[in-house]
């Protein structure tokens, strides 16, 4: 702990709350349960610290300390690889591990944000991971011609070994920790990409060889002394209480040790296995007080986002002249109402933490998109000092926006709090897992465009109507009560420098954008991409019914628009060209664009559809510019993930309620995109420079569009309902 370094639960937790809107989502996995560092004994003591960033063993092993989560986006490798360029390190002998959040809090946050979410894993901490491998690069350097009685100036380092002016070679691993000594320097300059050797080459990831060979540790895997596993069961409809259950009833059942109250909505039966504990829990007689929301259904909640279409009062996200004048002096006029349902995360991976809890100290080891947070909830439920709590991060078996959230680690510290001592691995139920997830907000749209006699746009006003996040989850960060994050992709170029990222396509003189407030209650989550998917549906489908309607292309009446929008365009024309836009071959074509999470994204999908509605989407084509590429290979492989992530959504994704209760409880309900299903896809890179942008979630936004233009493209028909699978249509 630095001297006189102090810090409150509270004000620690409204530190680590405030980055929701930009974390960046990833995890790696931490060691072996057993040999696991904690906080009063940090991982590394073999390998000489050079500095947070870089440890080097005498066997010039290469550890770099990454804050950020991984969870299957590459960020682990895509910023080990930043450090390597930058420390000209031999890539063949880098390994990674996580610092753990109160080694980071110890060390006055040394590492930064441990957020990992919104596309920020790679772009939100690339300028300070940089310079850490650059300085330590630099103290390597200083250290040698210290010992050779040289100027550094006159040394060279490259792949781990430095070499002096008169033939004298050393490595990294002689040297270390003499330059683990030195004062780090004040200026620390910086590689031109162009000059990149190890960034911006397609590397191996550095977790594909553990989880072929199944060797990865998950959260779910993690195994301690003494380990006792815990299920949970919690009130079916949120809002409502726990009134009584009788523990007596499963005492008696195998492997039970304990039934504990986790809170005022929850139970949990404790046991040797989970499986123990999950048959008991299921039989467990429980009385539940299902509270105001006990009626609740999905029609009602749809009637509630619907009656903001029309409102007359709306927040203003973007506008430009005058919409209504000019769509009401228009030769036509075009009007289209779309809507996008509640949607799971459905990680693969159920929520998980374990604990260990004593009047000393609290540990937990969890799968986590944000370690800080992590650590602050265990804190508040340990009811201990954070100083005496840590957190170990394990590999996330999927995130996407789920794991932000605190709440199972909450659970799990509770649970092990009723039995000191004894480590308790927390596991939700798959049924648990989606009745209880923090879900993508529902919204509804209603949008109208003017065409004069010559087909040109003359005025556009799309309302959206439905829930906020920001309401929800981070109240304090509304604007005079807007959430701008509702208008993600769809906002002015120029005005907001903190929504920069997520700007309009287009240039239109007569604009207004909107959105009615209506929040339901179910509880919203950051769900991958979050309000660009839905956005940029609206937007996208809606600027094709108005190619159509005026008898133009799509593709030229798109660009007609992004004069000023140079890099929009491109990559527009890119997936267009390329997917084949104008052939005559018997398959239906749609285009989608947009910028989001700092990238410009656009994708060209072929689909067919035949006489009986079976849908096969055959390729989408998808070229994205993030300015900056630094693994080519890893960006190829999240656009064919998110590609799979948007089309469920698509396809099956709706999360419903009848009588409170969600009625999707397993993946039987709840589907997924089969491999059978999956389009080839192809991916073009344009990165131009200049600038970072996220690669995670944007493509996920213009995968749906693009299918469901090319639908319309195929069959005439025009889907404004979501999912597909409540449409006269199947996917193959």
């Amino acid at each position: 702990m630095a001297d006189g370094y102090t810090v409150s639960r509270r004000n620690f937790i409204i530190g680590t709350s405030a980055t929701g809107l930009t974390i960046g989502l990833m995890t790696a996995c931490a060691p072996a349960a057993e040999e696991t560092a904690t906080a009063d004994a940090p991982a590394v003591a073999e390998a000489p610290e050079v500095n947070a960033w870089v440890h080097i063993a005498p066997d010039d092993t290469i550890t770099i300390r990454i804050a950020r989560s991984e969870m299957g986006q590459g960020t682990l490798t895509g910023l080990a690889q930043l450090v390597a360029e930058e420390l000209n390190a031999d890539w063949d002998k880098v390994t990674t591990e996580y610092p753990t959040p109160g080694e980071n809090l110890a060390r006055d946050r040394v590492w930064g944000d441990y957020a990992t979410g919104g596309s920020r894993g790679i772009r939100g901490s690339h300028q300070y991971v940089r310079e850490g491998g650059a300085a330590a690069r630099m103290m390597l350097i200083e250290a040698a011609a210290n010992e050779w009685g040289v100027s550094p100036a006159d040394c060279t380092a490259e792949k781990s070994v430095i070499s002096g002016p008169d033939g004298q070679t050393t490595t990294y691993g002689a040297v270390s920790t003499a330059a683990a000594a030195l004062t780090p320097p004040t200026e620390i300059p910086l590689k031109d990409p162009a000059d990149w050797t190890i960034a911006g080459q397609p590397l191996m990831r550095l977790d594909t060889v553990d989880k072929v060979t199944g060797a990865q540790q998950y959260g779910a895997d993690i195994s301690l002394p003494g380990m006792l596993t815990a299920s949970i069961m919690q009130c079916p409809v949120r809002g409502g209480t726990l009134e009584s259950f009788d523990a007596e009833a499963v005492m008696d059942r195998p492997g039970v040790k304990q039934v504990v109250k986790v809170d005022d909505v929850s139970v949990a039966v404790v046991a040797d296995t989970w499986w123990q504990a999950n048959e008991a829990l299921k039989v467990l007689p429980v009385v539940w007080n299902k509270g105001e929301f006990a009626d609740l259904d999905t029609a009602q909640i749809n009637e509630l986002v619907a009656s903001g279409l029309d409102a007359d009062e709306a927040f203003v996200g973007n506008f430009a002249g005058d919409a209504a004048a000019a769509i009401e002096g228009a030769e036509q006029i075009i009007e289209a109402t779309y809507n996008y349902p509640f949607q799971n995360h459905a990680t693969m991976e159920p929520m998980n933490a374990t604990a260990l809890w004593t009047e000393e100290k609290c540990e937990v080891w969890c799968p986590t998109q944000n370690g800080e947070a992590a650590l602050a909830a265990a804190s508040e439920a340990a009811e201990l000092p954070i100083t005496q709590c840590d957190v170990y991060k394990m590999l996330l078996g999927g995130g996407f926006g789920r794991r932000g959230g605190g709440d199972y680690v909450t659970q799990a510290v509770k649970i092990a709090k009723q039995m000191p001592g004894t480590p308790v691995k927390l596991l939700w139920s798959r049924e648990e897992d989606m009745q209880h997830g923090f879900y993508h907000p529902i919204t509804q749209a209603k949008v109208r465009g003017g065409l004069d006699a010559d087909g040109n746009l003359t005025g556009l006003h799309l309302r959206i109507a439905g829930q906020s996040i920001l309401a929800a989850l981070m109240p304090g960060a509304l604007r005079d009560g807007m959430d701008a994050f509702a208008f993600q992709s769809l906002l002015p170029a120029g005005v907001d420098p903190q929504m920069e990222d997520h700007t309009l396509s287009y240039g239109i003189d007569n604009l207004l954008i909107d959105h009615a407030m209506r929040n339901p209650p179910v509880r919203p989550g950051f769900w991958r991409g979050v309000n660009v998917n839905q956005n940029a549906i609206y937007m996208e489908c809606f600027m094709d019914e108005l190619a159509y309607a005026a008898g133009r292309d799509p593709l030229e009446f798109r660009l007609a628009l992004m004069e000023d929008y140079p890099k929009n365009a491109a990559v527009l024309q890119t997936a267009a060209e390329a997917g084949g836009w104008g052939n005559d071959d018997g398959r239906g074509r749609g285009l989608a664009v947009c910028k989001a999470f700092g990238s410009y994204v656009a994708a060209c999908a072929e689909v067919t559809v035949d006489d009986a509605g079976v849908l096969k989407i055959h390729k989408i084509t998808a070229a994205t510019d993030p300015g900056i590429a630094v693994n080519p290979q890893q960006i190829e492989a999240q656009v064919e993930g998110s590609f799979v992530y948007g089309l469920s959504g698509l396809l099956y994704g709706e999360i419903t309620f009848e009588n409170g209760e969600v009625q999707e409880r397993n993946f039987d309900t709840y589907n997924s995109l089969r491999i059978a299903q999956m389009p080839e896809v192809e991916t073009i890179v344009m990165a131009s420079g200049g600038f970072w942008g996220g690669v995670g979630e944007p493509t996920i936004a213009v995968a749906a569009p693009a299918v469901l233009n090319a639908i319309h493209a195929a069959t005439g028909k025009r889907i404004r309902q979501l999912p597909i699978k409540d449409q006269d249509l199947r996917a193959a």
